[in-house]
């Protein structure tokens, strides 16, 4: 099974059923669901995407989607050394930096965004939903 990251616009796809790019975020979780894909996400993503769903659909929302997001895709941990890599290195957007150390730690090579120019200067492999589906393993 292919493990991967979703990067927190993935999620938010989802969750605020954003045209056009919903249809895609919600293959993605076919394939999770399926067993043909185990994704993660990282705690600092939970964190953002409460302050994000909670600011457009209310709190009691927010934490609802966030307590069944939890049950399918497990949260990887961000932790001191992590912060320290992000910090470092030459991705320049903070969050995205996290989100690839945090990677790397779990043994995860894959990234799933909708920014990819955001994960320059990485040796993960990053793609966008389209791209990740249109793989040949991937049609479900």
């Amino acid at each position: 099974m292919k493990k991967v990251l979703l990067d927190t616009n993935i999620i938010l796809d989802i969750a605020l059923k954003r045209k056009p790019h919903f249809t895609s975020a919600f293959r993605l979780f076919a394939l999770i669901d399926q067993g043909v894909i185990e994704a993660f996400v990282t705690g600092s993503s939970i964190t953002d995407l409460f302050y994000i769903v909670r600011r457009d659909l209310g709190s009691n929302l927010a934490r609802n989607f966030l307590i069944e997001l939890v049950e399918v895709v497990p949260v990887i941990g961000v932790d001191h050394s992590i912060i320290v890599s992000a910090l470092n290195s030459e991705i320049k957007d903070f969050e995205d930096a996290v989100q690839v150390f945090s990677a790397i730690s779990s043994d995860i090579n894959t990234i799933i965004t909708r920014n990819k120019k955001d994960f320059a200067n990485t040796h993960l492999t990053i793609l966008t939903p389209d791209e990740f589906l249109s793989l040949p393993d991937m049609n479900a």
